[in-house]
């Protein structure tokens, strides 16, 4: 214990020494760092990122295949498969996110979190660099997710500009997911528990949603909460961007519950790190 509080303070020393503007900009080199070290663990592991790709694979196929004779014809001008697409990238970012609690928990522990205390870095970088690198796995599979969405008859139907705008409302949807879900693996902080406690979330985040169907087709009582949550929000605000149709005030209430979600999450995670940590 004694030895641990001698080389957090000979840190907290080192770190005081540096220069102003190297200080200001040691949270972001630090994250980067750290998201650095998680990247290369997907590279040395690939399997860990093609097994986050086979699910959403599923997904297409079989709401494509299985369901979609049947759901596409509650829709009005809309073929199924170009609805269920945009919803299918949301939900790839939603559940990737489980990914961050896992990570979390496991370097909670291998004791690996204790050896980053140790180290002349900023606390947030932990937390900033985990998430900063599920984002760029995102990236991946929202690329890949679209050419298997391609090969079963997906097509945007606005522009370019529209599908990246799209894109980059998952990618921000996905972001501050990973924050939520940083929570859930420093609380638990056990990856098989981390990944237990986070079905909860998911299910009625993804299934009671317009991911999959249209929020009309659900009972009464359940479309109140399907209508105005989350994945429902901007999973409608890129189908709206990809498929050219009216998009009014949708990404801003998707942007809106991304910006609130942050506000929440990211100061609840950097607090919960101080204290497990």
């Amino acid at each position: 214990m004694t030895a641990s509080a001698s080389s957090a303070s000979a840190a907290v020393a080192a770190v005081d020494a540096e220069p102003l503007g190297r200080r200001l900009l040691a949270p972001i080199r630090d994250g980067l760092a750290v998201a650095g070290r998680n990247l290369i663990g997907l590279r040395r592991v690939p399997r860990l990122l093609i097994f986050s790709t086979v699910q959403p694979i599923v997904f297409v196929l079989m709401f494509r295949y299985v369901f979609g004779g049947v759901v596409g014809a509650a829709l009005h001008g809309v073929s199924y498969v170009d609805y269920l697409m945009p919803g299918v990238f949301v939900q790839v970012a939603t559940f990737g996110a489980v990914n961050t609690a896992i990570g979390l928990a496991t370097d909670l522990q291998t004791g690996l979190m204790e050896r980053f205390r140790s180290l002349p870095m900023a606390r947030s970088a932990v937390l900033s660099g985990r998430t900063a690198a599920d984002l760029v796995r995102n990236v991946f599979v929202v690329a890949l997710i679209t050419g298997v969405g391609y090969l079963v008859g997906f097509r945007v139907h606005s522009s370019l500009w529209g599908y990246l705008a799209g894109a980059l409302l998952v990618l921000a949807f996905g972001f501050a997911m990973c924050w939520v879900f940083a929570v859930v693996g420093l609380a638990v902080g056990d990856p098989e528990t981390a990944l237990a406690a986070s079905f909860p979330v998911l299910a009625p985040l993804v299934f009671a949603s317009s991911a999959f169907v249209p929020v009309r087709t659900m009972p009464g009582w359940l479309q109140a909460f399907a209508e105005h949550q989350p994945v429902t929000v901007t999973a409608d605000a890129v189908r709206a961007l990809m498929l050219g149709t009216p998009v009014g005030s949708q990404v801003w209430s998707a942007l809106a519950w991304d910006v609130g979600i942050l506000a929440v999450f990211a100061p609840l995670g950097v607090w919960l790190y101080r204290r497990v940590v």
